[in-house]
């Protein structure tokens, strides 16, 4: 991803529904991410309905993603959590195992699913990304489920 901000989405007339899933391993950091995208969601669309969900970490969150989307309880799903590298494989093992089980979630159901859960080196880059705001991944990840769920329903409605 580059350090530039994503534009602001257009916003389209309309109820829409989003579903944000967090961990709570790094907890001060995954919040950060999950505050910045309920700001932004509240600043673009404030008559969206929001609903969020805590997992314990990273590794359970494909498991509520799953069955939000399995449901259509949404129009985007965001996945939000921090990784953090240690001295061993386990945080790129975890990252891929994410990673892959939301990809495959959105594609199996037609979900959008924004992957925000953030395989990171260190506290520093955590900062950055989650609780300052130059480039603050929870507002990027808000806006992309803004745009993605526009893009949805224009697709629906054509059909």
């Amino acid at each position: 991803m580059s350090n530039a901000p994503s534009p602001p989405p257009r916003v389209v007339a309309g109820k829409r529904r989003f579903v944000i899933v967090s961990s709570k391993f790094n907890a001060r950091y995954v919040q950060g991410l999950v505050d910045h995208a309920t700001h932004e969601f509240l600043k673009k669309i404030p008559e969206a309905d929001l609903a969020c969900y805590q997992v314990p970490g990273a590794f359970e969150i494909p498991v509520i993603v799953q069955d939000m989307a399995a449901n259509r309880r949404a129009d985007a799903i965001l996945a939000m959590g921090v990784i953090l590298k240690g001295h061993t494989e386990h945080a790129e093992n975890l990252g891929r195992s994410v990673t892959d089980a939301l990809q495959h979630i959105a594609l199996e159901h037609g979900v959008p699913v924004i992957h925000c859960v953030l395989s990171l080196d260190n506290e520093e880059q955590a900062r950055e990304r989650c609780l300052e705001e130059s480039i603050n991944r929870g507002r990027e990840a808000a806006r992309t489920a803004i745009e993605i769920a526009n893009v949805m329903a224009d697709l629906h409605a054509e059909a």
